[in-house]
């Protein structure tokens, strides 16, 4: 049993159960493929295909055969990567969630660059549940969000807290630092962050354990936006607190506390359970778990008059 056939039985599998595709993918004769999924079986004693006429249905020991074969290949792809690129440059790839790679990123980035000059950093920022899909494929050595991971195969560690603010406009008639009646609360039209983000998710959860129920009016990605929006008067928003100070300290918005109510939450950085950590991976993850210095925050100018 070799790599080359593992990464055989893993293309049939990313084929839909094909031989003919995955041939056709690996650039060999489907014979060659039949061949080698048969020495399989025959190496281990099981069957890791279940044949009903010509569809092909994977067994339970074909499933866990494809967990390792999806590992020991792309352990071996990332050592093929870092090796041959040893002698130029290193590489590490992160993501972030929106409001980390917006607000925090910028600043990891820039100060493990100044430690780690010859590493090349590539950034994705994209939601969270997006980031764990390239963690799973390998397209990632590690990412930043705002919530812990849902697959059981991703490791999640938190490194920073932080907490999110009810904010509302400054004309709106609550003063700074007022306490709101939960019902109050929920009779509010609400401006929030799209499903699938970090800081929906703590808010979501919040409102869950409250046993109240919430249909926003607006939803968008941006924060910017949704700070905006409440300037003028369109709502109240529920958003992490680093990123409304700059609206804050120029009085166009005020922050509330809801009774019984609290929308606290960790940053986490995530990884895959079997990723071999590069050196570069680990001194970016333990810059992140001691960064302290302050943050860039987003400029509000130009606001709507």
């Amino acid at each position: 049993m070799t790599l080359r056939h593992m990464m055989i039985f893993r293309a049939v599998c990313e084929t839909g159960f094909h031989f003919t595709k995955a041939a056709e993918a690996l650039h060999m004769t489907q014979p060659a493929v039949s061949l080698a999924i048969k020495e399989l079986e025959q190496y281990y004693g099981v069957h890791l295909f279940d044949r009903f006429g010509r569809k092909l249905h994977i067994t339970d020991a074909g499933k866990q055969f494809l967990q390792y074969a999806i590992h020991i290949c792309d352990l071996f792809q990332d050592m093929e990567t870092q090796l041959r690129d040893w002698g130029s440059k290193g590489l590490l790839r992160v993501g972030a969630s929106i409001t980390i790679g917006s607000q925090f990123l910028p600043s990891y980035v820039k100060a493990f660059s100044n430690r780690f000059p010859s590493v090349d950093v590539r950034v994705v920022v994209e939601q969270a549940d997006r980031l764990e899909k390239k963690l799973l494929a390998n397209e990632l050595d590690c990412a930043l969000t705002e919530g812990i991971a849902h697959d059981p195969s991703i490791v999640s560690e938190p490194y920073m807290e932080d907490h999110l603010s009810v904010v509302c406009a400054a004309d709106r008639g609550w003063h700074q630092g007022q306490i709101i009646p939960i019902e109050e609360f929920q009779k509010e039209r609400f401006l929030l962050r799209e499903h699938g983000s970090g800081t929906r998710e703590v808010f979501d959860r919040a409102i869950a354990q409250a046993g109240i129920h919430i249909t926003p009016i607006w939803e968008a990605m941006s924060t910017t936006a949704l700070v905006n929006a409440v300037i003028n008067g369109l709502g109240i928003a529920v958003l992490p607190h680093r990123m409304i100070l700059p609206a804050l300290n120029q009085g166009l918005i005020v922050t509330v506390a809801v009774q019984n109510l609290v929308f606290r939450r960790n940053f986490y950085i995530i990884r895959h359970k079997d990723k071999f950590l590069t050196d570069a991976a680990k001194g970016f993850m333990e810059l992140c778990r001691n960064y302290e210095t302050d943050y860039p925050f987003p400029r509000y100018n130009g606001l709507f008059e």
